[in-house]
């Protein structure tokens, strides 16, 4: 039993060695990530149009709202 425990406690050290040094190893082998292809400015400049988008949608859906003498709200 005392030697299943001391092969378990071995084989428990040898994986925590191998889990922490195993990914050092591969990242320093691994080549730089590449640029990124958009700095995010168009990606900004999509959300600027699709909120200017909503806000015209919303306007000419409220604006007869105001204008009509019915009272919905």
């Amino acid at each position: 039993m005392a030697a299943q425990r001391v092969s378990f406690g071995l084989m428990a050290i040898a994986v925590l060695i191998f889990g922490i040094a195993l990914p050092a190893v591969r990242a320093q082998s691994q080549a730089p990530a590449p640029a990124p292809a958009s700095d995010g400015t168009s990606i900004d400049q999509g959300i600027a149009y699709v909120l200017m988008l909503v806000a015209l949608v919303l306007t000419y859906l409220i604006h007869p709202l105001d204008a009509s003498s019915y009272k919905l709200f």
